[in-house]
Order: C-alpha cells, then structure tokens, then sequence
C-alpha cells in the first residue's frame, strides 16, 4: 500500500531575477512499512523535502500525497491538524516542552485534541523505548539520548501514517546514534511504522531498507538494499 507519492514536486523561493530553486521535479513514492533514507550534502534540498512532507511548507509545483491526502491543498489550520495526527516529527534538538513532564511531553499531541492515548499501546511504546521509569521526569533531568527517546515516543503516540526523522542523531555521541537509529529500526519493525530519515551522514543511511540519493534539489539515485 502507498502512503506516500510525491510528483514532480518543485519548490522556488524568491522571484524574478531573484529565483532559487530549492527543488527539480521529485518524484517519490514510499510504500507503508518501509524504512527510506533521504541522503544529501548541506544545501542538496532534503531539509526542504522534509518541510514539505510534514506540510510546513507547500510546494510550489507538483503534488504531494500522504494516506490519500493532498496536503498541498491544505490550508495553515487543517495542515497543523494533518501534521499533529498524520507526521510524526522527529528533530535533532529533541522539542520537547522543558516545563511539561516526559508523559505530558509524549501525549501532548493527542491532549491538544482533548484525546487520550491507549493505555497499552502507551505502555508498549514507552517499554520498546526504554524509559517507562522517567514518565514524571522533566527534559532537563534526561540525558540527550533519553530526550530522544521521548521524542521518539510522541511521534508515534497517534500511530502517524510517516514518521519523518531529521538529522536526529546529529546532537548526540556515536554510542547515542546508535541506540536511537536501533529503535527507529525497532519502530519500524514492532509498530509497522513507515519511516523517513533525511541524513547527511551515508553510515546512517545504510541502516535503511532504501537509500534515496537527493543532489542540486533532484533525485539522483533511489537503492534498495533489502
């Protein structure tokens, strides 16, 4: 089943004389359950791919669909809802509330819509994780990779149809890297959760099941490994 399919997606700043053009014409289709790579050099326009997918930003050609939905046809409100329900999000630098509580921190997505997680799924997520013993701790008493784990944790608290993961080791030691790349693979596994992680580093990508090869804002290169 397709759960993503992006068609000829172009994306132009400026105007005029003053164009840039950040992406050329992707096409991409990710099917659900899959782990892909995005891999690209600083400035190759992954960063820009990712914005779009997790619909902060709207193509400026193209068609972007993800479970059945044009998000480019959204407006700033119904976007906000899709990207809450449908995107989980994960950054290098965690964004986690430091005033709220790891468990208010995992289920701010579902309490902004006055929902409340399934209590088993919730134990099964924050177990696979490792952190079940921290749900009364604030951001600041966790450790990088903790952090990480928490924000792992929200972005899969609404069951996303893609989880899109930026540069999310790109904060943390090798040791770290490693664990939260695991269990973005363990994600992956246990939850059937498609993934998306745009990376720079190709040691990363090789974790993936497809690597997807981003250069000069075109798609050079899609490899499945497995």
């Amino acid at each position: 089943m397709e759960i993503l399919k992006c068609e000829g997606v172009e994306k132009v700043y400026g105007k005029g004389g003053n164009e840039v053009a950040a992406l050329k014409g992707i096409d991409l289709s990710v099917e659900k359950g899959e782990f892909v790579a995005i891999v690209g050099a600083s400035g190759s326009g992954k960063s820009t791919l990712l914005h779009i997918l997790g619909s902060v930003d709207k193509p400026t050609r193209g068609t972007v669909m993800i479970d059945g939905v044009d998000i480019g046809g959204l407006n700033a409100t119904d976007a906000a809802i899709f990207r809450r329900r449908k995107v989980g999000l994960i950054y290098q630098f965690y964004n986690l509330i430091p005033t709220l509580t790891v468990e208010k921190n995992i289920c701010m997505p579902m309490l902004l819509d006055k929902r409340k997680p399934d209590k088993e799924y919730f134990e099964k997520i924050i177990s696979t994780l490792g952190i079940e013993n921290k749900m009364e701790s604030l951001p600041s008493q966790l450790s990088g990779g903790q952090q990480q784990r928490v924000a792992i944790a929200r972005s899969l608290i609404y069951r996303p149809a893609i989880l899109l993961a930026d540069e999310p080791t790109g904060n943390l030691d090798q040791k770290n890297s490693k664990e939260i790349i695991g269990l973005l693979k363990l994600s992956n596994r246990n939850f059937k959760q498609t993934v998306l992680l745009i990376t720079h580093d190709e040691r990363i990508a090789l974790e993936a099941g497809r690597i997807v090869a981003i250069e000069d804002g075109k798609m050079i290169d899609s490899q499945k490994r497995r």
